[in-house]
């Protein structure tokens, strides 16, 4: 076991979300399912408080812990992409299942986690710099849901 992973808040839906993750994204997995041993302020005995899961080979924990914290875009699961069809796969699956898009790569599933669905050619294209960095900022700016082709037009002028 990792000494390090990231605790992710849920108000009750935890085991579902890491299920869903499991389903949807390689190297994922739901590994654990922790009950409650007894009452507590918001919950029986039996209920799910904690779950450790994986994503794409980062450990996890998810802890139900209530409706008071909420999600915001300072934390999301950045998922790098090989093509459309790997950003269509990945966005689709989120988007698709009560979730919604957002700006630039960014949308938002259904339990409010976010996630940056990014093709490398992106990526690639702002890390070269110069013009070629300007164009592909300037295409995605325009953009929900990255489209590979458009990005790797811009690259090119």
């Amino acid at each position: 076991m990792s000494k390090s992973r990231i605790c992710v808040w849920y108000d009750k839906e935890a085991e579902a979300a890491a299920r869903f993750y499991a389903s949807v994204f390689p190297d994922s997995s739901l590994d654990a399912v922790i009950r409650a041993p007894g009452d507590y302020p918001s919950g029986h005995e039996g209920d799910v408080i904690v779950v450790e899961f994986t994503v794409v080979g980062i450990p996890c924990m998810g802890l139900n812990g209530g409706p008071q914290f909420k999600h915001s875009e300072a934390f999301s699961f950045s998922i790098s992409t090989d093509d459309q069809e790997e950003t269509d796969r990945y966005w689709n699956a989120i988007v698709g299942n009560g979730g919604r898009e957002s700006e630039c790569g960014w949308c938002k599933d259904k339990w409010g986690v976010n996630w940056q669905i990014t093709p490398r050619v992106l990526t690639d294209a702002l890390a070269a710099g110069g013009d070629e960095a300007k164009r592909a900022f300037a295409a995605m700016m325009t953009m929900k849901k990255i489209d590979v082709a458009a990005i790797e037009k811009a690259r090119r002028g």
